[in-house]
């Protein structure tokens, strides 16, 4: 019986299962694999404490430190996946409480019993569908700006969406980049807000247009530039640019808990920001399966610390 089960290994469950340890709760991680998003990211340069890291290294360093103290007090399942969360309602007499617990069931098929949850699964980002977008994936496209922004300094980039996400990448990307191309699906920007959009277009290096489908992505080891269909005029149009960064959403893991807590319309977790409690007592998350503004490895991290905070509060004095 584990007094907190953590679903994920990124950087929120990593720091989860770290500071449970301390606390000497006994807990279960599981994980697919440590890192998260960023495992895959050339290099990082906005991990607090390391000026330069690659994904790899900091997921290799994430799962170093959470081994550290696997023992007795923690376990670590890595390489397994959650299919599932069930609630226990009936009282059972281990548990420090009285209103029962949850039941957690990996693919494999084995089933976990925990006093509490901390889901910390992330989110995957949602795939540019266009020619050579997959082989050039880490090769000047890439998914992450404040991951690999800085790369592209003094470059021609594009970004690719219209919604907040996209404005906000376009914006960190002109404090350092040539010029910002930002390639629309749609007409207009109803997703964005107005006063965002307006301030970044208004920046002579930024460009957007609208009704753009991106058709492919050009280059041979590395990105150097992409083609893009007018959805109103079917004219082709190439673009010549160093770096493409796409937001066009993100597909939060978080199937194995519909139905038992609340989620978004973007099915992201509804936590509350000050403990990071979900709608279902017991059951608390962190990182970028939540609805929390802003998505960044320093603040999923943060959350998940102050989550355990919480959940150690609860077993030990409620």
């Amino acid at each position: 019986m584990y007094d907190l089960i953590i679903i994920g290994g990124g950087p929120a469950g990593s720091a989860a299962a770290v500071y449970a340890a301390r606390k000497r709760l006994k807990t279960l991680l599981i994980t697919n694999e440590f890192g998260g998003q960023s495992a895959v990211s050339f290099e990082i340069q906005n991990w607090i404490g390391t000026p330069a890291i690659s994904g790899a290294e900091l997921a290799e360093n994430l799962k170093r430190h959470v081994n550290t103290y696997a023992g007795d007090i923690l376990t670590v399942k890595e390489g397994e996946k959650v299919t599932a969360v069930k609630k226990i309602d009936s009282p059972i007499e281990t548990f420090a409480q009285t209103e029962g617990g949850f039941e957690v069931t990996t693919e494999d098929g084995t089933i976990f019993p925990a006093k509490s949850i901390l889901v910390a699964a992330g989110s995957s980002r949602r795939k540019l569908q266009a020619k050579n977008a997959d082989a050039l994936e880490h090769k000047g496209l890439t998914y992450c700006a404040s991951c690999d922004g800085p790369l592209f300094s003094d470059q021609d980039v594009a970004v690719i969406g219209g919604g907040n996400a996209a404005f906000e990448t376009a914006a960190q990307l002109l404090a350092y980049v040539k010029t910002v191309t930002l390639l629309n699906h749609s007409d207009g920007y109803a997703k964005a807000d107005p006063v965002v959009v307006e301030k970044v277009l208004a920046n002579p290096k930024m460009k957007a247009v609208d009704n753009a489908e991106v058709v492919e992505v050009k280059g041979d080891k590395f990105v150097s530039g992409l083609s893009y269909k007018n959805k109103k005029t079917d004219e082709l149009v190439e673009l010549s640019v160093k770096g493409i960064f796409v937001e066009i959403g993100q597909i939060p893991n978080t199937d194995f808990v519909k139905g038992l807590v609340e989620l978004d319309q973007y099915n992201r977790i509804k936590i509350d920001p000050k403990t990071q409690k979900t709608s279902t007592p017991g059951i608390w998350a962190a990182g970028d399966a939540t609805d929390i503004l802003y998505h960044q490895n320093n603040i999923a991290a943060g959350d998940a610390v102050k989550a355990v905070e919480d959940i150690y509060l609860h077993l030990h004095t409620k």
